[in-house]
């Protein structure tokens, strides 16, 4: 992996910037408007600056400087006498899979500088009229795949993983309705998602099966928070104290929620003893799951069908290094090796034409890790007054911390400490993003 991206490092720092043929007013727009394009796929705003700076210092705005949070954009430049500012709100919206693939090539042709900035404005515009590869249907579908995946790897048993596909199906028609509600209606649905999913559960497994409560939790694993609280701790340990203070904040609120609701069912119908299920799984299900895992993320979140095959390759790697890792060490240190192993492959992966950008492979892999699942029942058990949900706590804590200092580590290795970039900014990178610069005022 290292022969490899040093042989694909085709970078110029030493390069002089070329002048710029548009207005400063034109490129600040653009670089306004493609920082709150990355905030809504979910970048860290580390990455997000230095895509923003590059792309000042490539239309020759050295003077520019962005300021970056995860609800809002500032940029400023003074290099006319005056001084012009641009701000835009940020993080209103989420990006699917082949929206972040479509943004990325965009801050790769504009970091630089090859097309003009207003080229960057009228592709941001395209991608939000490029239609979807999976319908609703099909993502209603893959969502029950992926909560039966899930469940596998959370150990449940047979009659588990066929309750949660069928949960499943119900929560992912839930989230396809509720995509265009409003932030209250949005929280609401978390709650009202627990508390169904949770009621369904304990029953089953009160007077079915003890081997289904895992299920608690796959169904539920969209509106898990593991991404977003790894990444804040990524912000935190970067120095972005703000944004990663915002992010944790926030999804130690989405737990809450979450917990909320299980609580909530298990005082309306009752937690059963944990017992041995009758129908156990073999040790080769979870294998197989991965990879159903992966497809079932991959059409949900709307990647592109070309790259949901590399997806899986970087959800084994991290998979099979945890697994490895928690041969030498406990849970915890596992989910560091298995984050330290999948960054390097998925940035040579994002290198490569076919593949998608880093991002697209780690938020998958950040669900399969599941930090979040962790800290839900912990935090569920602490509502409950259960001495032992403190511990879970801080057991989640310190799996998001390594899980993000893995990423920190393979992000070093590779040498993309400053971003998540892309490969070299080429002709293909323009494919389906052939659009007309828009006009700009004399």
């Amino acid at each position: 992996l290292w022969v490899l991206l040093r042989r694909s490092r085709r970078e110029s720092r030493d390069s002089a910037p070329p002048t710029a043929k548009e207005p400063p007013a034109v490129v600040l727009d653009a670089m306004a408007s493609l920082g709150a394009e990355m905030i809504d796929c979910g970048y860290p705003v580390g990455p997000t600056r230095s895509a923003l700076d590059e792309m000042a210092r490539s239309h020759g705005l050295s003077s520019a400087q962005a300021v970056v949070f995860p609800t809002s954009i500032l940029v400023s430049s003074g290099a006319q006498e005056s001084v012009q500012t641009r701000v835009v709100t940020a993080g209103e919206t989420s990006a699917l899979l082949y929206q972040v693939d479509a943004i990325d090539r965009i801050a790769g042709v504009a970091r630089r500088g090859i097309g003009a900035a207003s080229w960057v404005l009228a592709a941001l515009e395209h991608v939000h009229t490029m239609p979807a590869p999976f319908s609703r249907a099909q993502r209603a579908g893959a969502y029950a795949l992926l909560s039966a995946a899930l469940s596998v790897l959370l150990g449940s048993s047979w009659p588990g993983v066929a309750l949660a596909a069928i949960l499943g199906t119900g929560v992912g028609v839930l989230l396809l309705g509720s995509e265009r509600l409003d932030t209250v209606r949005r929280a609401l649905i978390v709650v009202t998602a627990a508390l169904g999913v949770a009621i369904v559960v304990l029953l089953v497994a009160r007077y079915v099966d003890p081997g289904v409560l895992p299920v608690a939790v796959a169904p539920l694993v969209m509106l898990l928070p593991g991404g977003l609280l790894t990444i804040g701790v990524i912000e935190l340990a970067t120095g972005d104290i703000m944004s990663g203070a915002a992010r944790v904040a926030a999804g130690a609120m989405r737990l809450l929620l979450l917990s909320a609701g299980l609580v909530a069912a298990g005082a309306l119908v009752g937690v059963p003893s944990v017992a041995t299920s009758h129908w156990p799984l073999g040790p080769v299900m979870p294998w197989i799951a991965v990879a159903a895992f992966g497809i079932g993320i991959g059409v949900y979140q709307c990647a592109r069908p070309m790259s949901i095959g590399w997806v899986i390759v970087v959800l084994y790697v991290a998979y099979a290094a945890q697994v490895i890792g928690d041969v030498f060490f406990d849970g915890v240190l596992s989910a560091l090796v298995g984050a330290a192993a999948m960054t390097p492959v998925a940035v040579v992966v994002a290198r490569l034409r076919t593949g998608p950008p880093a991002f697209v492979s780690f938020l998958p892999a950040f669900w399969l890790l599941v930090p979040g699942a962790l800290g839900l029942i912990g935090a569920a058990d602490m509502f409950e007054g259960d001495s032992s949900g403190m511990g879970t706590l801080v057991t989640t804590v310190a799996t998001m911390v390594s899980v993000a200092l893995g990423v920190l580590i393979g992000m070093a290795a590779t040498g993309s400490v400053h971003g998540l970039r892309n490969a070299p900014p080429e002709s293909w990178m323009r494919r389906g993003l052939d659009v007309q610069p828009r006009a700009t005022e004399p």
